[in-house]
């Protein structure tokens, strides 16, 4: 079982529209919700790969409820949600199908008590127990700790599970202190970091502040991915119309899953730059195109070695 930690879930709705004008009424053409935040976004794409998947986190209030019914339809992934007493965010993403950009809004989350805290986290530990990997996606709930993803490392390094990152900020600075196994920022995130804007010097950075493996997004770029055996580099083989919400999410699947397969690194980055690629091209938040994905890992071009670290 792999399992996903959100601790900032959503309800992800995503409104088309023919074009987006500020200042302006418009007539929305297509309403889609899914269960959201990225840990769930992973859990999902993991789930069509045919993994088995638990997610936990928090849940709470109407829209949590409204996620948790969602989650009930998602075939192989278990509900292993916390109950909290704040209310679930909702993220809304505005398609512009004249351009095809997305405009993207995002509330911050509900306040989590001290006792919630501790009731996920005697939760996490036990999940921990059959668990293959664990990925700790997102931003932090106001009331969570800013170290809240080092304390999570630390128990699943304890627990002998393989463990990645994918936050911002001072959770990604704390985080990666406490040594997981792969951490997978993007450009922006890496910069903050490390104070470097170079890709390639920043993941030699973030890897000598404890992370096993670094896998920098370069956006519509791919993926550059370094650890001590060795420096890749995967690139879609063209750049691609779409909306790029939940694009990270599948990358993070992606490596997830050849990690538990025991695939080679290059095999591992061309399964996520072709999730990563499907994902934009699909019309909804978070889930990827298959046929896409399936004509795309086959030209994923990987350069670099096993010695170039």
């Amino acid at each position: 079982m792999i399992l996903t930690v959100t601790l900032n879930t959503a309800l992800d709705i995503t409104y088309r529209v023919r074009s987006l004008r500020p200042h302006s009424s418009h007539r929305v053409t297509e309403v889609t919700e899914r269960p959201g935040g990225k840990g769930l976004n992973v859990g999902r794409v993991l789930a069509a790969l045919g993994h088995e998947v638990t997610v936990t986190g928090f849940t709470g209030g109407a829209t949590g409820r409204a996620v948790q019914d969602q989650l009930t339809d998602t075939a192989g992934t278990v509900d292993a949600l916390i109950p909290v007493t704040g209310s679930t965010r909702r993220t809304i993403a505005v398609v512009d199908a004249t351009t095809g950009d997305t405009t993207q809004l995002n509330e911050p989350g509900p306040e989590i008590t001290p006792a919630e805290w501790a009731a996920f986290q005697e939760a996490y530990e036990h999940l921990l127990r059959s668990a293959s990997a664990v990925a700790l996606c997102g931003s932090l709930p106001p009331g969570v700790p800013v170290g809240a993803y080092a304390h999570l490392i630390r128990a699943a390094r304890a627990s002998a599970v393989p463990v990645l990152l994918d936050t911002s900020g001072e959770p990604l600075r704390r985080g990666i202190a406490a040594r997981p196994d792969i951490v997978k920022p993007n450009t922006d995130e890496l910069a903050e970091l490390t104070g470097s804007h170079d890709p390639s010097q920043a993941t030699r950075d973030a890897r000598r502040r404890g992370a096993h493996t670094v896998v920098a997004s370069l956006g519509a770029e791919g993926l550059l991915a370094v650890n001590a055996d060795g420096r890749w580099r995967a690139t879609p083989p063209r750049r691609v119309p779409g909306n790029p919400t939940g694009a990270g999410d599948s990358a993070v699947a992606g490596l997830l899953s050849g990690l538990v397969e025991h695939l080679p690194w290059p095999d591992r980055l061309a399964r996520a730059v072709a999730l990563s690629t499907a994902t934009v091209l699909s019309p909804v938040a978070g889930e990827f195109d298959r046929s896409a994905y399936e004509a795309l890992v086959g030209q994923i071009a990987v350069t670099g070695d096993a010695t170039a670290a």
